[in-house]
């Protein structure tokens, strides 16, 4: 359980980054904040994946879709990067 968590950070801490890096501008995060742009990111992209594609959302976790739920998460975290300067600039 631990393990996961820590994964889930690291991976998020990661989608979140590139995300950050893709699109332009300052945003003043820390590194949990950036981690948790990432996770809120994978869980849009997800969701987008799933409405997509829905018989690809069963599917099994292979090697040729890691780069389509990366692609996925990174956009989905751009998304709530965009929501996010939207809501801070009020």
């Amino acid at each position: 359980m631990l393990i996961s968590i820590i994964g889930s950070l690291i991976i998020g801490l990661i989608v979140g980054a590139v995300a950050r890096a893709l699109m332009p501008g300052r945003d003043p995060m820390g590194c949990l904040a950036t981690a948790l742009l990432g996770i809120g990111g994978s869980l849009i992209g997800g969701l987008i994946g799933g409405a997509i594609w829905p018989a690809a959302a069963n599917a099994s976790y292979t090697h040729p879709h890691r780069l389509l739920h990366f692609a996925l998460a990174v956009a989905g975290a751009i998304i709530l990067l965009a929501l996010w300067r939207a809501i801070r600039r009020g």
